[in-house]
């Protein structure tokens, strides 16, 4: 089966979304009691066309095939879930565009922060992203003081990126 023909499976196919996060570069991290213990995401790459990008992505027992379209804040994001034997399929196909990370969701005021804390070539990067309803709520958000520079949007900040030219420049100059 193509990837195209997986995504348009309609029973497994998740909700055609929008999706409104903010990204930053995490400098304080917290404490691990705050982080919790995590999830171990392995992410790679297939496609990439100008903002748009197709990613597979083995989280614990879960594999999914994404598309996300645009850049910045909003972006349109298509979820479809795999099995791990399709998954594991397209994996090869993802050399030289490929994340691991360790995920923390950790409970803010008014929303969850996903704390991404990276290895490989990456080790030592950590992010936060806080995904919202609305572009108002997005707006309000008061990011807490662990939270580093924002990145959203930061050429070299998206996690296509990252998987593809590595450490960005340090955002905070």
């Amino acid at each position: 089966m193509t990837v195209f023909a997986t995504l348009v499976r309609a029973r497994e196919t998740l909700p055609v979304a929008t999706e409104i996060e903010r990204k930053f570069v995490v400098l304080d991290v917290p404490s691990p009691a705050v982080l919790g213990s995590g999830v171990r995401i392995r992410q790679g790459y297939l496609a990439e066309d100008g903002d748009v990008e197709v990613r597979v992505r083995m989280a614990g027992e879960t594999a999914t095939l994404t598309v996300k379209a645009g850049s910045g804040l909003v972006r349109t994001e298509v979820e479809s879930v795999v099995s791990q034997v399709e998954a594991e399929a397209l994996w090869p196909h993802t050399e030289g565009r490929r994340i691991d990370k360790v995920r923390h969701r950790v409970a803010l005021a008014h929303a969850v922060a996903e704390v991404d804390v990276y290895g490989g070539g990456l080790a030592g990067v950590i992010v936060a992203e806080v995904e919202f309803d609305s572009e108002v709520a997005s707006d309000r958000f008061d990011p807490p003081p662990w939270f580093g520079p924002e990145v959203t949007g930061v050429p070299g900040w998206s996690n296509a990126a990252l998987a593809r030219l590595g450490r960005p420049p340090d955002p905070s100059g």
